[in-house]
């Protein structure tokens, strides 16, 4: 994930400002295996079923998803282990009975917890629940204004239960969130987007490109052309840049295209050229995609996996083997390998002369296209002359697409 707020203060900062914030929210250091994130799919169960679902969930029980004694059990293990967050994902978790407690017991323990949801069922009782949790953060997932919301969630009135949802946790004081897959038929509306976070007063904007997996899979030909995506970044980073030099605290990030991150050098180097050499420090500190390393998932069955996106391969099950003894195990090829470093990406990824800042990218989508883990990545949307694989033209740094 790109903290794109957080990369444009640091260069909107005075010279000799020490940086805002670390360039990555990691988990502290310890001898061993990285500690990850862990996004924690607890239930398959969705009222919605939304086009580029990646667990394809749907409105119907999924049999064996672990009990409220296992989920305990797990947590026991990730907390001795040193995870420092949870997110709690779907599905939609609200409809699992026992999502306050197992949050309680979350956040009685000392893990940062978030919440993942389509907002549709947070009503104002409901809000009220997840205030007292006090949970860190609500991400609410919106595709687009009111007709193109409910479209891609295939559901009538969605966005405005969704909107209500936004508008309860807000009203109490959480730390609240939208969350916008881009893609060709909803691009257009990222500006609308972008002014309704303002307006409501959210504290944070993700934005996701679309990865092949479940039906994001299916519907990968929606894929933003890259000349949309390209258009997409310039936007946010137009808008982070306004709000930097304003002085305004609203995040907002990227993921699932770790291109962004050398996509914004290029927008720095022609828009603040003295300042472009400390932001590229930063970025390879940062150092792109983590999947596997930083971040990891359990999904409702206990299998875990390098990142949300990878349900198609399990590295174990926790219900067999500690969470702490698969994430150790580097006899796993797939896992050794994104722990490698650099990572061994073939065709353009391999040839970048910025592999370290963006570490090659998702490997799903290249292992959708190509069958391949370690191919070029399809949804790379910077051009040759972007990534040093040709001269860029004189007096230009890395001309955007016409």
């Amino acid at each position: 994930m790109l903290r794109l707020s957080q990369f444009m203060r640091d260069l909107a900062a005075p010279e000799g400002a020490a940086p805002a914030a670390p360039s990555r929210a990691r988990p502290t250091a310890r001898p061993g295996p990285p500690r990850p994130v862990v996004i924690w799919n607890l239930i398959r169960r969705c009222n919605l079923n939304c086009r580029h679902c990646y667990s394809i969930s749907a409105d119907v029980d999924f049999p064996g998803e672990l009990s409220t004694a296992q989920v305990g059990a797990v947590m026991d293990d990730l907390r001795r282990f040193g995870v420092p967050a949870l997110i709690l994902s779907g599905g939609e978790p609200l409809l699992r009975p026992d999502i306050f407690e197992i949050s309680a017991r979350a956040k009685a323990m000392g893990f940062y917890v978030g919440l993942s949801s389509n907002g549709t069922a947070i009503d104002a009782a409901t809000a009220d629940r997840i205030a007292r949790i006090g949970y860190d953060y609500v991400g609410i997932s919106l595709d687009g204004l009111e007709e193109t919301h409910d479209r891609f969630r295939r559901q009538k009135g969605a966005f405005a239960a969704s909107l209500a949802g936004v508008r309860h946790c807000r009203d109490r004081g959480l730390k609240v969130g939208l969350r916008f897959t881009v893609t060709r038929d909803n691009a257009a509306e990222l500006p609308a987007l972008l002014d309704l976070a303002e307006a409501e007063g959210v504290h944070k904007f993700y934005l996701s490109h679309l990865n092949y997996a479940g039906r994001g899979n299916r519907n990968r030909g929606d894929d933003a052309e890259h000349a949309m995506t390209r258009a997409a970044m310039d936007l946010l980073f137009e808008r982070c840049w306004d709000q930097a030099r304003r002085g305004v605290e609203r995040e907002v990030t990227t993921g699932n295209n770790d291109a962004d991150g050398v996509y914004l050098l290029h927008w720095a180097r022609r828009r603040v050229p003295e300042r472009a050499g400390r932001l590229e420090a930063a970025l390879r500190r940062w150092g792109g995609n983590s999947c596997g390393v930083n971040i990891a998932n359990i999904d409702n069955l206990g299998n875990v996996h390098p990142d949300t996106m990878w349900w198609h391969h399990s590295l174990g099950n926790v219900k067999d083997r500690p969470f702490s003894e698969i994430w150790s195990d580097l006899s796993e090829p797939l896992l050794a390998g994104l722990r490698a470093r650099p990572r061994a990406v073939a065709g353009r990824c391999g040839a970048c002369l910025h592999l370290a800042i963006c570490n090659g990218s998702s490997r799903v989508r290249p292992f959708r296209a190509h069958g391949d883990v370690w191919a070029e990545d399809p949804g790379c949307y910077l051009t040759d002359a972007e990534i040093g694989l040709e001269p860029a033209e004189e007096g230009a740094d890395a001309l955007a697409l016409a």
